[in-house]
């Protein structure tokens, strides 16, 4: 028998094959099924934050004392009249020496200024209209009553002593249009750009339709040309802007709550009108007056409103405290779910998705910092963030990081307080599925890996892009991307060291190493071969095992109704050991991983001390991946094998799992028992437990991977004579014809098991199995399987044909022949 043995090896997982027949087919076969398998677990699960504001309230970043604050409050007082800071938003240095003006300012209102004409009436002719015009612009909509604006009017139409008469379609005009309730509409005002004013004795600059004939020149043609230009939007402003922003003060002052539409509705016809003239950004040169307008409405408080006011002012191009404020309105909103359905109906994302893309980091930080925020709030709204993918809200994101991380005057701090917002939004946006193409093709998750070593620090930011990583580290097309980032399982392995207090970090970083080393066998060896792996990895095993032990049993312990909820601490915890111990699971898997783990003492006494410490019933999933590392490892039987000097420890913990009611338990623990029963001494332990007649029940299962597993363990058991007999008295060998009658021809590999363990069971032909009848029905089974044509003729798909064939020809056929030789010695022919 042992000569035969050895003649004819076993054609089991269970016992390794060094040569296969046929290198192909056995590829194909162990790509189905093999005895080293990968392990899966569920994402670790995210709770909703349902307060919005900047930092949860478990946040744990650092410089917490200065962060920015998610309340405040925002009135037109805090809005700078008018907005004259500089586009890159620094102020502007004081002069040194204080001009004198030719005319007085009154203290009450600065804006109300009236020139007065000096004696030469030639120096009014040149000066006047020019001085007045420029400081009448300054003013609100509202400084001339009424009959200040007729009595300018009537002085200008009726000239003194001496003068001429000008002309009204030459007359300028301020910011102020028609005033209210007279008659008289102004014509077009002058050039809104003119020069400066100039001191008495000092000449001042003729326009050029005022210069003498034969002196026009290329620069008054130009002059002229802009004077029209000038001229029409002169005309626009008077005709309609004008009369729209006094229609927008006149409704606030009216206004009422709930009474907001009409104002909502001028604000859109203002923006449009502006838009259609060209006059948005600080192309209008009276924007001061529009933005005067616009801060006053803030103080109605209406989200809606606000939202277009906000919409407006952006479109104004506002910049320093002006754009840090509207940046917070907008934030401000967008803390109440409940406005969520005004930024489906307005153009605001578009708006703030722009300062995103445009504003300087070093000189808006905290505009940005509100302004992505309102990013991060809006991105848990599905209908929202539909939006936000079409609106090109990852490639936008993309370029802030790039910005971010590469701007040399940003605040470090601050730039980590965005970035803390930035990577929220963006691991809202990973849960769509159509963000994760966008993701690989902006190279999201390697920049990530960029802020990862520039804030390794902060554990918010890791956090984070740890949840992105998870979520997306469960499909292929990322999981590629990821692997292709270099240094990726370095940097990977120095967070989890410098953060393994994180239990919320851990248990994601644990999870993507397990789903980037679950199908890839050069991510199980690099994950491997970098310096320090198993040393990080066992420690944290160790750190979050011997967390919060149970005390020892009371002597007389109160009975219990019911098992009681563990603390969620421990959940936790045990959650991080769920991941790692599928990580090393999955590792191991690599054949030149796997002999190394197995001999590691340190990961098998770990292994083994999971397995007494804890239960089926309170931890059935560690538990399961427990037992199936120890199966993948223990597939590795050389002489520096830890595991094989421990195998009979084992045996003896598994049957914890054995005798648990947990289905996918038993499986793994039968498994193992598959591989462990290579050893005399365990097969020992398994009769002498009992353990067999439980494996024989497992025949009865509807499960094909349960009838092959038990149909493993007895292939090995039947190695020895005596337990020949004590299968066939618990009935072996008739549930094995039943399981080949049953699944055989849909599952070559269990159809070749079972012949195997029918074959051994009889000694190789020389004790009888089965009484006539049951041996005439193998016999009939094995001739129709044995007939390829018949055998495969049910399959339809060729690709499927074809792995059908491999496994028929590669693991039943041999089996399946000898089986039947051994029950027809005489009349079997080959």
């Amino acid at each position: 028998m042992a000569s035969m043995e050895r003649k004819q090896p076993i054609l089991s997982p269970f016992v390794p094959r060094r040569n296969a027949v046929r290198k192909t087919s056995a590829e194909i076969v162990s790509e189905a099924r093999q005895s080293l398998r990968v392990q899966s677990t569920q994402r670790p699960f995210t709770p909703r934050d349902g307060h919005r504001q900047l930092f949860g309230k478990s946040s744990a970043g650092v410089d917490r004392d200065n962060r920015p604050p998610s309340t405040f409050s925002l009135h037109a007082q805090n809005f700078e009249f008018p907005d004259s800071r500089p586009g890159s938003g620094t102020r502007l240095s004081p002069l040194d020496h204080k001009p004198h003006l030719p005319v007085p300012c009154d203290d009450e209102d600065p804006f109300k200024v009236f020139p007065k004409p000096p004696a030469d009436p030639l120096e009014v002719k040149k000066r006047q209209p020019r001085t007045r015009a420029r400081l009448l612009r300054a003013g609100s909509l509202t400084t001339l009553s009424p009959v200040e604006g007729h009595k300018d009017v009537k002085e200008r139409v009726n000239p003194g002593p001496g003068q001429k008469q000008a002309s009204l379609k030459r007359l300028p005009s301020s910011d102020h249009t028609e005033a209210r309730g007279g008659p008289h509409k102004p014509g077009p005002r002058r050039a809104a750009s003119e020069s400066r004013i100039k001191q008495p004795g000092v000449g001042s600059s003729v326009r050029p339709t005022e210069c003498r004939a034969g002196q026009t020149t290329e620069l008054a043609n130009g002059d002229e040309t802009k004077s029209k230009e000038e001229d029409a939007e002169s005309l626009l402003w008077n005709n309609t802007i004008a009369p729209l922003l006094r229609q927008l003060e006149s409704m606030a002052a009216g206004s009422s709550e709930g009474s907001v539409d009409p104002l909502c509705d001028v604000c859109d016809r203002l923006h449009g009108i502006l838009a259609e003239a060209d006059m948005l950004g600080r192309r209008c040169k009276r924007r001061s007056g529009i933005l005067r307008t616009l801060f006053r409405l803030i103080d109605l408080h209406s989200a809606r409103l606000n939202l277009h006011i906000a919409t407006l002012c952006l479109a104004l191009c506002v910049s320093g405290n002006n754009l840090l404020n509207i940046c917070k309105l907008i934030f401000q909103i967008s803390r109440s779910e409940s406005n969520d359905i005004l930024f489906q109906n307005n153009s605001i994302i578009d708006s703030f998705l722009g300062v995103l893309s445009k504003e300087d980091v070093s000189s808006s930080e905290e505009a940005l910092l509100y302004c992505v925020g309102t990013l991060k709030f809006l991105s848990g709204n599905s209908a929202i963030l539909r939006l936000l993918l079409d609106k090109n809200c990852v490639g936008v994101a993309q370029k802030l990081i790039q910005r971010l991380c590469t701007a040399r005057e940003t605040n470090f701090t601050t730039s980590g307080h965005i970035l803390v917002q930035l990577t929220a939004a963006l691991r809202n946006l990973a849960d769509h599925p159509d963000a994760r193409p966008l993701f690989v093709s902006f190279s999201i998750l390697s920049e990530l890996f960029v802020v990862l070593r520039l804030h390794h620090k902060d554990p918010d930011i890791c956090t984070n892009i740890s949840r992105i990583y998870s979520k997306l580290s469960s499909y292929s097309e990322c999981r590629l991307a990821l692997a292709q980032t270099p240094d990726c399982y370095q940097l990977l392995l120095e967070l989890l060291s410098k953060h393994h207090q994180k239990q919320d970090l851990v248990v994601r970083l644990l999870f993507t190493l397990g789903n980037l080393t679950a199908k890839s066998d050069e991510a199980r060896l690099q994950l491997f071969q970098v310096e320090g792996c198993m040393d990080t990895l066992l420690q944290l095993y160790a750190t979050y095992q011997h967390r919060n032990r149970p005390p020892p049993l009371q002597k007389d312990p109160p009975p219990l109704s019911r098992p009681q909820a563990a603390p969620a601490s421990v959940q936790e915890e045990e959650d991080v050991l769920v991941k790692l111990v599928r990580v090393l699971a999955n590792m191991c898997i690599h054949p030149a991983v796997g002999p190394d783990l197995a001999s590691n003492t340190s990961c098998i006494q770990l292994l083994m001390e999971t397995l007494e410490l804890k239960t089926v019933l309170e931890s059935e999933e560690l538990m399961v991946n427990v037992a199936a590392t120890i199966n993948n490892l223990s597939f590795y039987q050389e002489e520096s094998s830890a595991l094989r000097r421990s195998q009979l420890t084992i045996a003896k913990l598994m049957l914890k799992l054995v005798l648990s009611s947990s289905m996918d338990a038993m499986l793994e623990a039968t498994r193992v028992y598959g591989n462990l029963s290579q050893s005399k001494d365990v097969r020992d332990f398994i009769m002498q437990n009992k353990v067999h007649q439980f494996v024989v029940t497992l025949l009865d299962s509807k499960s094909t991977e349960m009838c092959f597993s038990a149909c493993g363990v007895l292939t090995n058991l039947t190695l020895d004579p005596p337990n020949r007999l004590s299968l066939v008295v618990e009935g072996a060998d008739a549930k094995l014809v039943d399981c080949l009658r049953d699944f055989g021809a849909g599952d070559w590999q269990l159809a070749g098991q079972v012949c195997q363990a029918l074959w051994n069971m009889s000694g190789g032909g020389s004790e009888t199995l089965l009484d006539t009848q049951e041996r005439e029905s193998l016999v009939e089974i094995l001739t129709t399987y044995l007939d390829e044509e018949e055998a495969l003729r049910w399959i339809e798909n060729e690709d499927i044909k074809d792995y059908h064939r491999a496994c028929w020809e590669l693991e039943f056929l041999p089996a399946a022949q000898k089986l039947l030789k051994s029950l027809q010695p005489l009349d079997w022919t080959a």
